[in-house]
Order: structure tokens, then sequence, then C-alpha cells
């Protein structure tokens, strides 16, 4: 999971890896740098639809797909 510009190509240059996704483990994992992606989502960054249902589940979007406020309390009590 990374954050590029969107006039970079799907696999060209990023501005920052955030995360891994890998969907072919029982169950799935997700390794999301909570504090950056809620930096990213706080300065407009808008994410992809697959981003968003994984976004969705860390509790960082609703179910709109806007940003939630973030914290790291949170994180830490869960």
């Amino acid at each position: 999971i990374v954050v590029t510009d969107k006039r970079s190509p799907r696999d060209g240059r990023f501005i920052e890896s955030i995360g891994t996704y890998n969907p072919h483990t029982q169950p799935e994992t997700v390794d999301l740098k909570m504090d950056r992606a809620a930096y990213w989502l706080g300065n407009g960054a808008q994410p992809s639809e697959g981003v968003v249902r994984i976004l969705r589940r860390a509790n960082l979007v609703d179910e709109k797909g806007k940003a939630v406020p973030y914290t790291p309390a949170a994180e830490a009590a869960a």
C-alpha cells in the first residue's frame, strides 16, 4: 500500500509505503502504518476502492470513504 502522485504511473515512483496486504494467507494479512495512513488522509489523499476497503476495516474511513479522526490511544486499546 503506497502513497503516490495521481500523475505517476501505477507501477511508477511512489512517495511513501504505508503498509502491505497479502490476500493469499489465511486469514489475509494487513500490515498498516496507521499514523501515516491517517496523516495522508488528513492531507487530502484519495485512496483507491480496494484501499478504502482495507482502511474501513482499520476504522480510518467511514462507510462513505471519508477520513475518520485517528487517535493512537485507540489503536493501543484495541
